[in-house]
């Protein structure tokens, strides 16, 4: 499914909690070779989603019962995330306000549709949820109160929401142009294409990162872009909130696992670096089209990037400049890999990357094979 959304209804992230066949009560593994045996025998992988056992390699794979504590746990939890949204969200009748123009994406749980401002004319990105059919609420929420406190640029921009009994509609800045993975999957993107784009997220990255929030879900279904040629991020449901004492980490594992780094797969402390390494990764898929390991299974995937570290990938098309700004994003050594703000000022990206402008014609290409391809 292809469209055109600040909201990617696809492709979902997820939280794993780990626990051995041996040590049901254990839910961190003594080491990451207890993920992944032959046949992934002895150890079972729990999605905190219920009920649900999907196959593609970047949703969920497995499912667990909860006990009825669990399930009185979750219920408390929902009513006090639906109290804070309540708390939050604009009062009164969307329809006042917007009016909505057509579909243009859905998944289990909602639908996205395209909207316009009754006043300015404006469009919009709607995406209307039920409530009664998101396992993960809190990430509904989270995402909210992220994009409601930084605004940026390069951020794809909250402007309103509002809840009708169990629907949440969440209003958002349009962008027309698709997501990069619709320009890394129809075109062949230049080392200034690459530049473009890894300088606009850079911004994003340097701005959330100076106001102690990571991401933790850097990806190309991540990064949507306009028929101007704007580069924007999305999708702050797994973002976190650091203290402003630099010596506060996190460790929960979070993400989607191709992208992750070493540090999180092996549940160590990590911080917004771990944004940086992400971004490595998309760099190469818009290298070479995918991410390191995307034809294995998502355990196996979390296995070898924990053992190989740095990912082997083609190196001989590749300019000196590339190669050193990948070498920088993918430092396995947390210490010395590189910020933000400290990349953006790499030649790759001073020497190679052009206005933003000039993604106008991938971006136009990318649509245009979509449409065929679809006719």
């Amino acid at each position: 499914m292809r469209y055109v959304t600040a909201l990617p209804l696809a492709y979902h992230p997820f939280v794993v909690f780990f626990q051995s066949a041996a040590h049901p009560g254990r839910q961190s593994p003594d080491s990451i070779t207890e993920l992944v045996g032959s046949n992934n025998n002895g150890t079972r992988v729990t999605v905190d989603e219920p009920n649900v056992v999907r196959n593609s390699h970047k949703t969920p794979i497995l499912a667990s019962r909860r006990s009825p504590n669990c399930r009185r746990m979750v219920r408390l939890r929902d009513s006090h995330i639906l109290s804070r949204l309540r708390a939050i969200v604009t009062e009164g009748e969307p329809s006042n306000k917007y009016e909505t123009l057509g579909r243009i994406g859905h998944g289990a749980s909602g639908i996205v549709q395209i909207g316009r401002d009754l006043k300015t004319g404006q469009r919009v990105a709607i995406k209307q949820m039920n409530l009664r059919k998101q396992p993960k609420k809190e990430l509904i929420l989270n995402e909210i109160l992220v994009m409601r406190a930084y605004r940026n640029p390069n951020i794809v921009n909250y402007l309103d929401s509002y809840l009708l009994g169990d629907e949440l509609w969440v209003v958002m800045e349009y962008l027309d142009g698709g997501s990069l993975t619709d320009i890394l999957t129809e075109t062949c993107m230049s080392e200034a294409h690459i530049a473009t784009v890894c300088r606009e997220t850079l911004q994003a990255l340097e701005f959330l990162h100076s106001k102690h929030v990571i991401h933790r879900d850097i990806k190309s279904d991540n990064i949507l872009l306009g028929l101007d040629g704007a580069v924007k991020l999305t999708d702050f449901g797994f973002c976190a909130q650091l203290s402003s004492d630099q010596d506060v980490k996190r460790n929960t594992m979070v993400g989607t696992p191709y992208w992750m780094a070493p540090e999180v797969v092996s549940r160590k402390q990590y911080g917004n670096k771990v944004d940086i390494w992400s971004l490595g990764i998309m760099t190469l898929e818009m290298i070479e089209g995918e991410p390191p390991y995307l034809s294995e299974n998502p355990l196996k995937a979390l296995y070898l990037i924990a053992t190989n570290g740095k990912p082997h990938f083609r190196k001989d098309h590749l300019s000196p400049e590339l190669l050193d700004f990948l070498d920088c994003c993918l430092e396995v050594d947390v210490p010395k890999r590189a910020t933000a703000a400290s990349l953006l000022t790499h030649r790759f990206i001073v020497n190679k990357s052009k206005p933003v402008q000039s993604l106008i014609p991938l971006i136009l290409l990318a649509r245009e094979q979509i449409r065929s391809g679809n006719a």
